[in-house]
């Protein structure tokens, strides 16, 4: 007999079955002890696809929580760079600078190589909070490196676009937020959007991890590959998704001070819902191309600056969390007509994207077409066009609401024109008091709700 068996021998049966019973215990509490501490160590990576070297990604994978994943920032990809036809920003690092319009716990971006013709390869990218307005400096304890499917590594192919696994990060409402890649091979052309009224920034090598900004020696105005930023927030239920022109996209307003309309419509959708009143709680993404039309887009394949009914779906319908729609689109179809426009046919692909927007059960709101007297462009003719799409627009005989820009921002002496004071001095773009304006014009609660049912 074993020892065991020997001190065993001699004890009573009720010993013997207490014994055993308190051996039976402990190995459960042990078993359950491992399971715990084997769950509380998983922070979510552990299904993860390792890394090309055999290690494992270190981008603090976000773990499934509570809240919702709405659009915090978006820009649209707008055209082929010029001059990165061949070389593309090989052995170059992109820092964009991109303004949070809701805030979250965790987040994740998307990147386009829309125009380019060859695949875009990045061998490295990371996500920041900006530790100060205006440079490229991180905020200490805020640079996350980001994955793809688990890898570092991502290919874009041509005409295509990414989307990152998320990572956790506390965004805050307000906050700029770096997002930097970097991609050793040539890939031209760079898609990008190029009036950004914000100033990113260029590095040469991989300084994609650097938290100083020292480095990011060259600043630039375009956003470049990055088109969206998520974030899974608490604050936000869904969002609003704003399709328009260089109204929209902001042009003339006060460079990286945030004063597009549609960051001053942001900010009163969250003051509002602070302050207990009834509205949507929603963030904005700013879908805004300048000089971007209805009907017609650029030249190039894919085209430079698609038109509205081109990117509809990519632009609006594609945006994380949509629930509603505001569109503000169609003077360019007027002053960049080489005749006259046909009134007629800018009212009838308004309604072409109302109804694509109510196939998907979204409610759109639509803007009235604000007066460009004084401009170089401006004629009797056109200022009939634009009348008679307005009087269908406010008959509402297009859009489920209205938001009367015109009737906001012109000047009551002369309504063909805009008010002096909400005039930059083109006769045609806001004043960051006309943006301010305009956002004050949208009715907050009109934003909720479905699209009508077809009788």
């Amino acid at each position: 007999m074993t020892a065991g068996h020997d001190r065993g021998a001699g004890r009573p049966p009720a010993t013997q079955y207490r014994a055993l019973l308190a051996a039976v215990l402990a190995a459960v509490l042990a078993l359950s002890v491992g399971i715990y501490v084997g769950a509380a160590a998983d922070d979510g990576t552990a299904d993860r696809a390792a890394r090309a070297d055999g290690g494992h990604p270190r981008g603090e994978a976000a773990p499934a929580s509570t809240g919702t994943w709405v659009g915090a920032w978006s820009a649209s990809p707008a055209a082929a760079e010029p001059g990165t036809e061949t070389t593309g920003l090989a052995g170059r690092s992109v820092r964009n600078v991109v303004h949070a319009g809701t805030g979250g716990t965790s987040a994740r971006i998307t990147l386009s190589n829309l125009y380019g013709r060859t695949p875009l390869t990045v061998t490295h990218a990371s996500l920041a909070l900006a530790g100060r307005t205006g440079t490229a400096a991180a905020a200490p304890g805020t640079m996350r490196e980001l994955a793809f499917a688990g890898s570092h590594r991502v290919v874009v192919p041509a005409g295509g676009q990414v989307t990152s696994d998320p990572v956790r990060l506390t965004v805050p409402y307000g906050a700029d937020v770096l997002v930097t890649t970097y991609s050793p091979t040539r890939s031209g052309p760079v898609t990008h959007h190029p009036r950004a009224r914000q100033t990113s920034f260029l590095a040469t090598g991989d300084r994609t991890e650097d938290t100083t900004g020292g480095p990011y020696t060259e600043r630039t105005p375009y956003w470049r590959y990055l088109t969206a930023l998520d974030v899974l927030s608490d604050e936000a239920e869904g969002t609003v998704v704003v399709l328009g022109d260089s109204i929209t996209d902001g042009a003339t307003s006060t460079e990286n001070a945030n004063r597009r309309w549609t960051d001053v419509l942001a900010a009163r959708l969250r003051t509002a819902a602070e302050a207990g009143r009834d509205v949507p709680r929603y963030s904005v993404v700013n879908q805004g191309i300048s000089g971007n039309r209805v009907l017609t887009g650029g030249r190039g394949r894919p085209a430079d600056n698609p038109s509205g009914r081109d990117r509809f779906s990519r632009d609006v319908l594609d945006r994380t969390g949509v629930r509603a729609v505001i569109i503000d689109l169609g003077v360019n179809d007027i002053l960049r007509h080489r005749a006259l426009a046909d009134p007629d046919a800018v009212l009838d692909g308004l309604r072409a994207l109302v109804d694509r927007a109510h196939a998907r059960g979204l409610k759109v709101t639509g803007a009235t077409l604000m007066p460009f007297g004084g401009h170089r462009g401006y004629s009797a003719a056109r200022e009939a066009v634009r009348q008679r799409i307005n009087a269908e627009i406010r008959a509402g005989r297009v859009f489920d609401a209205v938001a009367d820009f015109d009737r906001t921002l012109r000047d009551p002496y002369d309504p063909r024109k805009l008010r002096a004071d909400y005039d930059c001095g083109d006769h045609l773009h806001p004043s960051d008091k006309g943006y301010a304006r305009m956002a004050g014009t949208v009715d907050l609660g009109g934003l909720r709700g479905a699209a009508p049912a077809r009788l």
